[in-house]
């Protein structure tokens, strides 16, 4: 997903135009605000909310959900975990093999929907948060939102060299499948691929060696050298004011006597 997030950097919507740095920090507060929340129809709302700005950064949701299957397969267990597990009180509906399913189990299946929609709303967010630019602006936006350069240099070189590391761990899958190796579900399979990786981490040491060697002799100074400038605008602050000010009335309605904690757990 992080390899291909940038693909419709290219094209044209409000929260393309919309200034990466204030776009990150304001997307960014939408995400803990929902975490934060512990009440579903809250929640549904600000996934309903991350929907609307998928919509208006005209990215596919195609895209987005097919980026998403690791994240459904993630939450779908606590639908089955967490009933199974509030069993101490309530009447028992079925048991079986010692495991004991409850109707005050059931009613925990909406705790389970809670965190399932927090999971994939703070997925979707990410998106328009950073999926609409190009991977070195929004690395430079983090630097001009003064994080700790070595933590930005570190987010740098990890996008920059995970398609080098992706395509020299594929030139060696298809060395050993010229070799006659196939993959299997045995021992000796396992112990093939996990030499091939320890080759991967050796090679990689020694190519980051000859990086390092060759980024200093160009002048490397430690900074994200890119052609764009960001320049804010009244527009960049009207839509920070609207996402940031949603985030922030999110907050405000889960501590309000309408929209109470969740009652179950909280």
């Amino acid at each position: 997903m992080i390899s291909e997030i940038d693909r419709y950097a290219g094209i044209s919507s409000p929260i393309h135009r919309w200034d990466p740095r204030f776009r990150i920090v304001s997307i960014f507060a939408m995400i803990f605000s929902v975490i934060l929340i512990y009440n579903l129809q809250l929640v549904v709302i600000g996934m309903i909310f991350a929907v609307i700005l998928v919509y208006i950064s005209k990215i596919p949701f195609s895209f987005v959900l097919s980026r998403m299957k690791l994240v459904f397969i993630f939450v779908l267990p606590f639908f089955v975990i967490i009933p199974i597990t509030f069993t101490n009180t309530g009447l028992e509906m079925a048991n079986f093999g010692g495991i004991t399913l409850n109707y005050r189990g059931i009613e925990y299946v909406e705790f389970a929907a809670m965190i399932a929609i927090k999971a994939l709303t703070a997925v979707m967010l990410i998106f328009p948060m950073i999926g609409t630019s190009r991977m070195d602006i929004t690395i430079k936006a983090l630097e001009g939102l003064h994080l700790p350069n070595k933590l930005v240099q570190m987010f740098a070189f990890t996008y920059r060299y995970i398609f080098v590391l992706d395509d020299e761990f594929m030139r060696m899958d298809r060395a050993l499948a010229s070799r006659g190796f196939k993959k299997r579900g045995d021992l000796y399979t396992l112990k093939t691929i996990s030499k091939a990786i320890a080759m991967l981490f050796v090679k990689s040491y020694e190519r980051a060696d000859r990086v390092f060697y060759a980024m200093r002799s160009k002048g490397y100074a430690g900074t994200i050298a890119t052609l764009h400038e960001f320049d804010s605008g009244r527009d960049d602050w009207v839509k920070t004011a609207v996402v940031a000010g949603f985030a922030l009335l999110l907050q405000v309605a889960a501590t309000s006597d309408t929209f109470g904690t969740y009652g179950g757990l909280w």
